[in-house]
């Protein structure tokens, strides 16, 4: 294995993403135990059909404080487009205008009340009624936009700063929406192709539309930073989870064609969480043409997540040493083949452009000892998944014992059933009963909380779990189930965050020396 260039440190040296120092004991290492919880934007309540940055955002830090969080992880921030998953969105950089709270727009002036609290944005509460949003929340911010003023200095400014991505994002949606949201390869030519005379014409053809994209990003990025303010103000990290490929139908795909494959798709075999594979239909990359240009479209893209998150979760990691590549026209993940990436080469030079990268490695699924070396060469933490345990031959990685300090625990994610939907699927199998006598599961402590603490008690030093974990809901409210239609739609009660179930959960991260402290407590 090549020696890592993330490993050398003056003042002692860095194993497996831990920097042991010459002074070295175990307080310092029990200093790095750290927890987290899951939940997306879109899940947190609110009176207009999908959680926002507006108040219960707000809300949900305090209670994270109170419950001793180190880390807020959500999904991608994304727009999302056909089968509403934030994995596959046409930008990489634009944001979810759905996010943009109403009520603080209405203290700007930019909105009444009467615009917007009488519109159906849904009937039920606790699910996201896509349907209804993109039918009716744009009216609204239409109305937000015919009042604001588009001479303000901020916004002439957002739109110079954001200019790499944000000209081309907001003619690629102009242009969908002129075409009745067809996939880009279905435009004709000179629409496909991004003539330059055709963009001109079209910049002013349709300079009302462009601006209001403009004017919801401007709102979104706005809205967003005061929310991160907040959290890291609490001494709370906020966790973003990005999709290692971009969708086809996006203006990443529309305008840089030339970094990608075009003729094979990504995916995954079967494993795990899906017995048939994953055709996910997204382009591969062409790493060849990437090594060439230094990887700038990475390190760019890099640049804008880390203006967004302070830490970043990059699914399906183990996809920069080798990937599942799939022939664009087949209808099924078995018809693929692995190839070689350029992860050695891309880390190395992200490391050079970005200085250390706060990273988490989803590296799930089929792993090989090539693998395992590339994630140790960069130092990140991967993942053990504690569902993904329980083979009573006790031959998992994701095995408590096998854990590792260097690793982030996950009882469960949001592509995986929560921990008492697992319990209900699993019971009276002989992977449960196994998983009861490793864990020593009792009715009495409640099978759910003993699988908690098996992750918890963990070595690792990160253990994020979702929130529906916490509030002890079954597969009912499960957010998503891979490679099929109807996901992520859960959102939370607004009785569900309670000082109660808070000191709960901090007892539970004190016992277990994951502990966070608010910087004003220290």
């Amino acid at each position: 294995m090549k020696k890592s260039r993330y490993t050398n440190n003056e003042n002692g040296y860095k194993m497996r993403g831990i920097t042991v120092e010459k002074d070295f004991n175990y307080t310092r290492l029990n200093e790095n135990r750290k927890s987290g919880v899951i939940l997306h934007i879109s899940s947190l309540a609110s009176n207009y059909g999908i959680g926002t940055f507006g108040k219960a955002s707000y809300d949900f830090v305090d209670f994270l404080s109170k419950a001793g969080f180190h880390y807020w992880q959500i999904l991608p921030l994304g727009p999302t487009s056909y089968g509403d998953s934030p994995y596959q969105s046409p930008s990489t950089f634009a944001g979810n205008p759905y996010f943009i709270d109403l009520d603080i727009l209405c203290d700007e002036g930019l909105l009444e009340k009467s615009d917007y609290e009488n519109i159906d944005f849904g009937q039920n509460p606790l699910r996201v009624d896509y349907g209804k949003l993109y039918q009716n929340r744009y009216v609204v911010l239409r109305k937000a936009y015919e009042k604001f003023d588009t001479n303000l200095k901020e916004f002439k400014s957002f739109i110079i700063e954001k200019k790499s991505w944000l000209e081309d994002y907001a003619l690629f949606m102009v242009i969908k929406n002129k075409n009745n949201g067809l996939a880009w390869d279905n435009w004709e030519e000179k629409e496909k192709n991004k003539d330059e005379a055709l963009m001109q014409k079209y910049k002013k053809e349709f300079e009302y539309e462009i601006n209001f994209i403009y004017f919801m990003q401007f709102k979104f990025f706005e809205q967003y930073k005061k929310l991160k303010e907040y959290t890291n103000s609490k001494n709370i990290k906020i966790v973003g989870d990005i999709p290692i490929y971009c969708s086809f139908d996006s203006s990443d795909v529309w305008v840089d064609r030339k970094n990608f494959s075009m003729d094979l798709v990504g995916g995954c075999p079967p494993d795990d969480f899906s017995s048939e594979g994953q055709l996910w239909g997204n382009p591969c990359y062409d790493y060849e043409y990437m090594k060439k240009d230094n990887f700038s479209w990475w390190i760019n893209r890099l640049k804008g997540v880390y203006s967004l998150y302070d830490v970043i979760r990059i699914d399906h990691f183990r996809g920069f040493e080798s990937y599942w590549a799939i022939p664009k026209t087949s209808t099924t993940a078995r018809d693929g083949k692995w190839l070689l990436g350029t992860g050695y080469e891309l880390f190395d030079a992200i490391k050079e452009k970005l200085g250390d990268i706060d990273v988490i490695a989803e590296d799930l699924g089929y792993t090989t000892k090539e693998v395992v070396d590339f994630r140790e060469y960069t130092g990140f933490p991967g993942m053990k998944m504690m569902q993904f345990a329980w083979d009573p031959s006790g031959n998992s990685d994701s095995i408590p014992h096998e854990h590792i300090r260097n690793c982030a625990v996950y009882p469960s994610t949001h592509d995986s059933d929560t921990i008492l939907g697992w319990i209900k699927s699993n019971e009276g199998t002989k992977h449960f009963e196994f998983c009861k006598k490793y864990l020593n599961l009792t009715k009495e402590e409640g099978y759910l909380q003993g699988f908690l603490r098996g992750a918890w008690s963990s070595v690792a030093n990160i253990a994020i779990t979702q929130m529906q974990d916490f509030l002890k809901l079954d597969n009912d409210y499960r957010m998503n189930i891979p490679s099929t239609l109807g996901n992520w739609s859960y959102r939370m009660s607004k009785d569900d965050l309670t000082d109660e179930l808070a000191k709960e959960i901090r007892e539970f991260n004190r016992v277990y020396k994951r502990l966070n402290i608010d910087i004003k407590e220290k």
